[in-house]
């Protein structure tokens, strides 16, 4: 018996430090930003693509005060209620992140400290990120104007509020691939703002028990997780607007029925409305060439 129980406690140990191997946070190759050098210009560029002031602007914000990013709004799921940090230039923000410690928390969900962030921070999305748009992104976000509101803690119960498991939901979902795996021409762009810096898909698309994105739904529309409504099938086989409809509607928020657009998707508009005719034109090409989910 004693034999029995030493060969248990063993594999006992085995899986835990298995575990925490396999579960620990990753960063980039060192290397990654070592050559770039940051364009705050081009970097506004990527943060209305990437839609930062719509998650990390104080609720209610309007105009210019969407570039005070003092954080605070709230964000429900099944999981718990995830708040928006503060990402501004100050000690309470982001204002002593170096260009890599933006593109690990961006592009590996992992902060600074060494600590996974919870996937409410579409970094599965962000995974396709460019690293010169991380460094133009950081070089633009050092231009905006600092806060110092702090941050509001998240309210995760337990077993979530173990950030370790979060390692094994990497593990699962955090994928690097594309899910159009054919983008020629003005459909790459399309695609790497869609499924990257768009990170669309983290709305449109349903989730599993876990909070992994269901691919095999891509953009087929999703319930809201705040529990009210649903959020659009945004495929041809949901979303039959022709191209100039659709482009309309991300520039204007104006719909082919002068309906108008509400809820979060009003600030999607206000950031496509920063984007160029051409990045717009590339969205819609992808959002007609994605497979149709009925």
């Amino acid at each position: 018996m004693s034999r029995l129980i030493r060969a248990l406690a063993l594999l006992v140990i085995l899986g835990l430090v298995g575990f925490w191997v396999l579960t620990r946070p990753a960063t980039l190759p060192e290397d990654t930003f070592a050559t770039l050098t940051g364009d705050a210009t081009k970097g506004e560029t990527v943060f209305w693509a990437a839609g930062c002031a719509s998650c990390h602007a104080a609720p209610q914000a309007e105009g210019e005060e969407r570039l005070v990013l003092a954080g605070g709004k709230a964000f429900a799921s099944d999981f718990g209620t995830f708040h928006a940090p503060n990402i501004s230039p100050s000690d309470e923000g982001i204002g002593g992140w170096s260009v890599a410690d933006l593109g690990n928390a961006m592009m590996r969900g992992t902060s600074p400290s060494g600590s996974h962030y919870y996937p409410a921070f579409p970094y599965a999305s962000y995974v396709h990120a460019d690293p010169q748009d991380i460094a133009d992104l950081h070089a633009f976000l050092q231009t905006l104007p600092p806060s110092d509101t702090p941050n509001v803690a998240h309210d995760v119960g337990f077993p979530f509020s173990v950030r370790r498991i979060l390692g094994g939901w990497k593990l699962l979902f955090f994928k690097d691939d594309w899910v159009m795996t054919e983008a020629p021409g003005q459909l790459e762009r399309g695609r790497y703002l869609v499924e990257g810096l768009g990170h669309c898909a983290e709305c449109h698309t349903p989730r599993n028990a876990l909070g992994g994105l269901d691919r095999t739904r891509w953009l087929a529309g999703a319930p809201s997780p705040d529990g009210r409504g649903t959020i659009p099938n945004i495929t041809p086989g949901g979303l039959d607007w022709s191209a100039l409809d659709i482009a309309s509607y991300l520039k204007t928020g104006f719909t082919p029925d002068f309906d108008s657009a509400g809820g979060e998707m009003a600030e999607v508009v206000q950031n496509m409305a920063n984007l160029s005719d051409a990045d717009v034109e590339a969205i819609v090409a992808y959002l007609k060439a994605v497979p149709a989910v009925e």
